[in-house]
């Protein structure tokens, strides 16, 4: 079937239909760089990175833009705090957000531009709204003049009161109309700051996403993509900025927004201590865990993410994986491809639970089949699935084995013990083969003895 996806623009699931065909442009929001990722940031990530392997299947030609935003006032105060360089702190925690974001399976974008690579872009971009009579300057400020686009507003479909509402943080006696928001700003002298026709300073938000989006994209393109939180005020002020710096003509055809997360029912908080970092969770779960845990529900409903989602996407993996463990010996069909009813699920709005359902039933499959052949396809067909998904992508017994990164006993030791225990037997102490077993039991690992010797998992 075609692909649909919900465009948040119109409220409707619509047929996607690149803007040129077997072309398609996805331009996703990024990170601001100045703290670890948490569980809610890994969210759109693991998301937009289930459509970008489905666009690559379905187009030939597919640009994927995700941005990162290294110049932001949380980063300079934290640079602040740490007495350290603004550089120095983007390096780092961009770095890390990398690793992080690898080991939940998700590919790199094709294009990472940086904010403060585009600069001269965004000086551009201000410049022609303020000769269009879009934004104007006012106590060393550039500010969008609300009141000139008409339709401001459609995306969030907020009304004139909830709309100055929303933008109250920034209200202040420059501002010709309340909603008015920052283009460009002053920087001190002790503030990173870059040269421009209004004096020493630094962008706006929201800028940033637009004339990085026309760098990478054009003036018009496919899909955009956030989380819902980013609707209002940046993905109606990037549209704002965008259509009128570029005469009218629409940012993104396609607005997919993926819903809030929740930890154990609640607002993820610090204060709570349900704030958990993707570092933090990936020190006791594989980040396949994590990641099936955030495809288990719709990306467009709310998540609750709980520990016991995660001990069970755990315990889902275990017996995926145990079922290709099964078949190690038997080399995969050549050539094969997910299942139909799967890309059939993720090309219906990325319906990842149901597609998800689609990988028990090979499971199943492959755990019943006796015969060779149908083994290796069902093999081939169940490993190409998981590409899709961004699962599976582990060797099974390396998964097994697991990691001693939530404190258990590392995979040297274990094999040093089965060696003290194969000669324990070979000299014929069987106790103390059979205390060295319990001792490995004791601490979560299974011994599996068999013609070609002695194998290990964790339980």
């Amino acid at each position: 079937m075609p692909l649909s996806l919900f465009n948040t623009l119109t409220r409707q699931k619509e047929r996607f239909e690149p803007l040129v065909p077997g072309k398609v442009g996805l331009y996703v929001c990024g990170p601001t760089v100045y703290d670890y990722a948490h569980i809610g940031n890994a969210r759109p990530v693991v998301v937009f990175d289930v459509l970008y392997r489905l666009l690559t299947r379905l187009y030939p030609d597919v640009r994927y833009v995700r941005n990162i935003t290294d110049v932001d006032d949380k980063i300079i105060d934290r640079a602040r705090e740490n007495g350290e360089p603004m550089e120095s702190v983007t390096a780092r925690t961009a770095e890390a957000f990398h690793q992080d974001m690898a080991a939940l399976n998700a590919l790199p974008p094709d294009i990472e531009p940086r904010a403060t690579a585009h600069i001269a872009q965004m000086v551009r971009m201000i410049e022609r709204l303020v000769a269009a009579g879009n934004a104007y300057e006012a106590d060393g400020h550039v500010l969008f003049a609300v009141p000139s686009m008409p339709d401001y507003g459609r995306l969030s479909r907020r009304s004139r009161d909830e709309l100055i509402a929303g933008a109250r943080v920034e209200v202040a006696p420059y501002k010709r109309d309340p909603a008015d928001f920052v283009l460009w700003k002053p920087s001190p002298p002790e503030v990173p700051g870059w040269a421009s026709p209004w004096g020493r300073g630094r962008p706006g938000w929201h800028i940033e996403c637009s004339a990085m989006a026309e760098t990478h994209l054009g003036e018009t393109f496919d899909i955009h993509g956030g989380g819902l939180d980013l609707i209002f005020p940046h993905h109606e002020n990037e549209i704002a900025q965008s259509v009128c710096a570029h005469g009218g003509a629409p940012l993104a055809r396609y607005w997919v927004h993926n819903g809030f997360l929740t930890v154990e029912g609640e607002k993820m908080s610090k204060s709570l201590g349900n704030f958990f970092t993707v570092r933090d969770l990936l020190g006791e779960v594989p980040g396949e865990a994590i990641r099936l845990t955030l495809l288990g529900a719709h990306y467009r409903q709310p998540l609750d993410f709980t520990r016991d989602a995660l001990r069970q996407s755990k315990a889902t993996l275990d017996r995926w994986y145990g079922a290709l463990r099964a078949v190690e010996d038997v080399p995969a069909a050549k050539d094969t491809a997910p299942p139909d009813e799967l890309v059939t699920a993720l090309e219906d709005d990325l319906n990842t639970p149901l597609a998800i359902s689609h990988v028990h039933a090979l499971v199943s499959s492959l755990n019943k089949s006796t015969e060779t052949a149908e083994r290796a396809a069902l093999k081939g067909t169940l490993l190409a699935a998981g590409d899709l998904l961004g699962l599976l992508r582990r060797d099974p017994t390396e998964w097994s084995r697991g990691d001693a990164a939530a404190g258990g006993i590392d995979a040297a030791a274990i094999e040093d013990l089965i060696q003290r225990r194969k000669d324990a037997r070979k000299g014929k102490d069987f106790a103390e083969a059979d205390r060295i077993r319990k001792e490995l039991a004791d601490q979560g690992v299974i011994l599996e003895d068999g013609p070609g010797g002695t194998t290990w998992k964790r339980a």
